[in-house]
């Protein structure tokens, strides 16, 4: 049953049906072949349960909030300012990049509105300036993947509900791993322009009068974030909460700087509108999936298999990381992560691994998967950025970051008190 199951996902992916199906014909077709009931009639109940959900209601809102940002120029402005304070580290705009990702990621929430703001900002310069045009997509495409680490994360949020964890606890977690690797991409940046100088680009001369006055560009995204994240743990609102909270205070900055129009609301509406669909076709096929997953015994399979292994929770862990590496070659993360975690989780809990510490890993293992080919999503956002050559240049860019994402996975598994240590403050 399992090798059925793993053949007909493939297979599907192979021939490029959209996720969303795939997982659903998938829950059909196991349904038909190993099931006495008829498990479809489940799909109804099932698409109300999860469209119900009261914590999956800060999906579009946090989309929304990195619409505002983008369509009223903010994240524009946010870059600009940050290029002020990079030229004189080697590689200049390159950290720029990483650091406007970082900060962009605190107020979006997802990985490829990360990549596509920043690259649609950044781009332009790469010709410009003489950087190696490799190595600085990659920075693009490394820095998104910060979207769904550095809180708020929409991929924390689904981890969540999907094993009931504590999402004000995850986001807690997720600060320091996120500003650890957001530095040791820019220190990977910064080895590489040391070993290849040309690589850098042509330094840009700036003044610190001109970085004064680009400082006012930089609050709108610390204000959004304080208002997302503070209102959190303050005790003034829910994770959901906070996310429309963000919405309001993203729609007063852009009022407060001329730049909420109507074309700008409408453009921001259709934008969440699409992406805010896709999830949820996505959420909603998986969660018939895993509905029929378990009903047909497959899971029981799965358990019975790697119990029958006997392996460590070291072992068991290097046997997730492995699985995770290989997957994520081939399937969308969020889709992934939604197909995956119901089996996998209970296992590493059983294990004695701490739910929120594992949702830390499982996010360092989806951000590898978005940036790996052939399925890498952030690779073909910053191709489509791009518009011209070959997406192989994408690619060899974003090689390095991939090793530092697995140094950075290594680090958490070895210490994983870089994880827990905030929530465990915030508890005690």
């Amino acid at each position: 049953m399992i090798w059925t199951t793993l053949a007909i996902l493939i297979g599907l992916l192979a021939v490029a049906v959209p996720v969303a199906a795939v997982l659903g014909v998938l829950g059909l077709a196991l349904t038909e072949f190993y099931s006495r009931m008829p498990l479809s009639l489940a799909m109804g109940e099932m698409a109300w349960a999860t469209s119900n959900n009261f914590l999956l209601v800060a999906i579009p809102f946090f989309v929304l909030l990195g619409e505002i940002l983008l369509r009223s120029g903010m994240a524009e402005r946010m870059y600009n300012a940050l290029v002020q304070w990079m030229p004189w580290l080697p590689g200049g705009l390159m950290h720029s990049n990483i650091a406007a990702c970082a900060m962009f990621a605190a107020t979006s929430g997802s990985s490829v509105a990360t990549a596509a703001t920043i690259g649609t900002v950044a781009l332009g310069e790469v010709e410009k300036r003489g950087y190696n045009e490799r190595l600085f997509l990659g920075t693009i495409a490394a820095g998104g993947t910060l979207g769904i680490l550095i809180p708020p994360s929409i991929n924390m949020i689904v981890y969540g509900v999907l094993t009931e964890s504590s999402i004000p606890k995850l986001y807690l977690a997720g600060v320091v791993p996120g500003l650890l690797l957001a530095m040791l991409f820019g220190l990977t940046v910064l080895v590489l322009c040391l070993w290849r100088p040309a690589w850098g680009g042509q330094r840009m001369a700036t003044t610190w009068e001109a970085r004064i006055r680009s400082l006012p560009d930089l609050l709108p995204p610390l204000l959004i974030f304080v208002a997302v994240i503070g209102s959190i743990y303050a005790g003034w609102a829910t994770a959901t909460e906070s996310a429309a909270l963000g919405v309001l205070a993203a729609l007063a900055v852009a009022a407060w700087s001329r730049r909420l129009t109507w074309r700008v609301l409408i453009v921001a509406f259709e934008g969440t509108m699409r992406t805010t669909a896709m999830i949820m076709a996505i959420l909603i096929a998986a969660y018939f999936l895993n509905f029929v997953i378990t009903s047909i015994g497959l899971t029981t399979q799965v358990n019975r298999f790697i119990t029958s292994l006997r392996l460590t929770p070291t072992e068991l862990l290097i046997a997730v990381v492995i699985f995770y590496l290989i997957l994520g070659m081939f399937m969308e993360t969020l889709s992934m992560m939604v197909a995956t975690v119901p089996i996998i989780a209970p296992i590493m809990f059983k294990a004695g691994y701490d739910p929120v510490w594992f949702g830390i890993l499982m996010v360092l293992l989806l951000e590898t998967a978005m940036i790996t080919p052939p399925v890498g999503i952030n690779l073909y956002v910053v191709q489509g950025l791009r518009k011209r050559g070959r997406i192989d240049d994408v690619i060899v860019g974003t090689a390095p970051f991939v090793v530092t994402l697995m140094l950075m996975i290594v680090i958490i598994a070895l210490f994983p008190g870089l994880a827990m240590w905030l929530p465990t403050v915030a508890a005690g």
